[in-house]
């Protein structure tokens, strides 16, 4: 098959999830969705590289990659949880009054 049709895939993902962050602005959970979905168009592409190129390099990138959205959606679900805990909600709008 043409590697130009996994290009295209993804970067209709990847122009989904910058629509996605930029429309989805109420919300932190549904905001954190479109960048996993911008990760998963990194790795897709990391792949495709890797395969046309036929060179091991990209699929171990693709695993770090991935092994960092894992990392970041744990970290994030826990902050979350403690925002929600301490708030009570987790509306964007919430956050602008959290002060260091």
């Amino acid at each position: 098959t043409d590697p130009i049709q996994y290009f295209t895939f993804s970067m209709i993902i990847s122009i989904s999830g910058i629509r996605g962050i930029l429309l989805n602005r109420r919300n932190i959970p549904i905001m954190s969705m479109p960048i996993e979905s911008m990760l998963l168009a990194v790795n897709s592409n990391f792949l495709v590289f890797s395969v046309s190129s036929d060179d091991m390099m990209g699929q171990s990138f693709a695993s770090l990659v991935s092994t960092v959205a894992a990392a970041e959606s744990a970290i994030g679900l826990a902050i979350f949880v403690i925002t929600f805990r301490v708030r009570g909600t987790i509306a964007v709008e919430s956050i602008n009054s959290i002060q260091g």
